[in-house]
């Protein structure tokens, strides 16, 4: 397989990932996955077929939740309205899975799109259109994500994504994010550790809006945060359990993988097995649920984006080594019912508990 042309993110290479083969965990859990992309950029492909052959490596995973990554943007119309494209085409990828020919499995049960909330209320007729598309008020588009990761440091950022370190705070923004609220949508919240108190400031100013805290509230390890672990670990945990008092927020478990957090696993000689990835993830993970409690938190693949780091397989055995010591209903919480309840998907719900 190619490498992806942007630094930002690690190169998959399938013959490393293939170098660490294990036996899946508690197969009949069932999952819901509730944070992945799909796209097509140059020299790097993934979807559907590819979704399709990380899933089938053995876990019981029953759904999905795409998440905007700029992917089949629309290439002509109004540049507001552009990415609605994605949501086009991920509403084409779940009727491809409702249609049964492709297993069990429904990609894209729940779609997460873009819309540029910084153009306040004009962004309502962006809104309304990725409603339409993903099938209409009982379809399948669920909310927006708008990325906000800044640092000082330019080499923690995406080049994709440059927002302003007040972005959260503009008063652009939040007439945007209002129209979430009268929409009824959620929203995915992307940023670093040092920007959570913003977005607990969101939450309270927003406080019947749906938030879900991506990637473990972006953690960092690397450029400026090298060698600092425990600092940012200090930090991080204050900033988390400050945002745990906003009801409205919840979390997303995943995410480590990236090159971000700085574990390097990418620099073995084999890819890291479950067992080093849940011995190195349990302070953050452990703390987390500790924190908001296992009805506030869902673990996530974070594929392709991950894929550098571990495989699919590996991963989800990795969270159930985390999960090990939980009850049945915790463990219900963090592999599907959270999910489930954040992204709206009764139907898949009541199909995981008959």
């Amino acid at each position: 397989m190619s490498t992806p042309t942007q630094n930002h993110y690690l190169p998959v290479r399938d013959a490393w990932l293939a170098s660490r083969q294990e036996e899946i965990l508690d197969p009949a859990q069932p999952i819901i996955d509730p944070h992945h992309h799909l796209w097509d950029r140059p020299g790097w492909r993934y979807l559907l077929d590819d979704m399709l052959a990380d899933i089938r490596s053995g876990h019981d995973v029953r759904a999905t939740v795409l998440v905007q990554a700029r992917a089949m943007h629309r290439a002509e119309g109004p540049e507001a309205m552009r990415p609605v494209g994605e949501t086009e085409f991920a509403n084409g990828v779940a009727a491809m899975c409702a249609s049964g020919i492709y297993g069990p499995v429904r990609v894209c049960a729940g779609i997460v799109g873009f819309a540029d909330l910084t153009l306040g209320a004009a962004v309502r007729p962006v809104l309304e259109a990725h409603v339409t598309a993903g099938g209409g008020t009982e379809g399948r588009f669920r909310g927006i994500r708008h990325i906000a990761t800044w640092d000082p440091d330019t080499s923690l950022l995406n080049p994709a994504y440059m927002p302003a370190e007040d972005m959260l705070a503009s008063d652009a923004f939040r007439a945007g994010f209002a129209e979430l609220t009268a929409l009824g949508l959620s929203f995915d919240a992307w940023l670093y550790f040092h920007q959570i108190p913003r977005l607990a400031a969101l939450a309270r100013a927003f406080p019947t809006t749906p938030i879900v805290l991506n990637h473990c509230g972006g953690v960092l390890g690397i450029g400026r945060y090298a060698g600092r672990r425990e600092e940012v670990f200090t930090e991080w945990s204050k900033a988390m359990r400050d945002l745990a008092a906003c009801p409205n927020v919840m979390v997303k478990l995943g995410g480590l993988g990236m090159r971000l957090p700085g574990f390097g696993f990418e620099d073995g000689a084999t890819a890291p097995s479950s067992a080093m990835l849940a011995e190195a993830w349990r302070p953050w993970m452990e703390g987390i649920i500790a924190i908001f409690g296992t009805a506030r938190c869902m673990f996530e693949s974070n594929f392709p984006v991950d894929k550098g780091g571990y495989g699919y397989a590996v991963g989800w055995n990795a969270f159930k080594r985390l999960a090990a010591g939980a009850s049945a209903e915790e463990k219900a919480d963090l592999f599907w019912r959270s999910a489930a309840r954040f992204y709206r998907l009764p139907d898949l719900a009541k199909s995981v508990m008959t």
